[in-house]
């Protein structure tokens, strides 16, 4: 009955883990009041972007954790399947995590860990 009862506090723990740090409002980036457009993610934001919203799995890092190791991703996987994960979603990783140009952001500089 203990390993049930740790095997559904895992399980719960990983998911959650997984599905966390997608709050709807630290997506939105301030409005830029001179033109009345939105900003986006630069290329040095990549970085802050991983670390928000995978390093829970990835660790800081790269080294893996719950998720695999992505130290050297870049030498296995382009920078368009690497995209394709991210929009997908792969064994327990959930799909979407991040998406559009943060996701583009991303892929680029993972593809570039070889």
């Amino acid at each position: 009955m203990k390993m049930k009862w740790a095997a559904l506090v895992l399980g719960t723990s990983l998911v959650l883990a997984a599905c966390g740090g997608n709050d709807d409002a630290s997506d939105k980036q301030p409005a830029d009041t001179d033109r009345g457009e939105t900003t986006t993610a630069g290329a040095g934001d990549a970085a802050k972007i991983y670390e928000n919203k995978c390093s829970s799995c990835h660790a800081v890092n790269l080294e893996g954790g719950v998720g695999p190791n992505l130290t050297k991703v870049g030498s296995k996987l382009t920078k368009a399947d690497i995209e394709k994960v991210i929009a997908n979603g792969q064994g327990a990783m959930p799909k979407g995590i991040i998406q559009g140009k943060e996701a583009s952001l991303v892929a680029e500089w993972l593809a570039k860990h070889k």
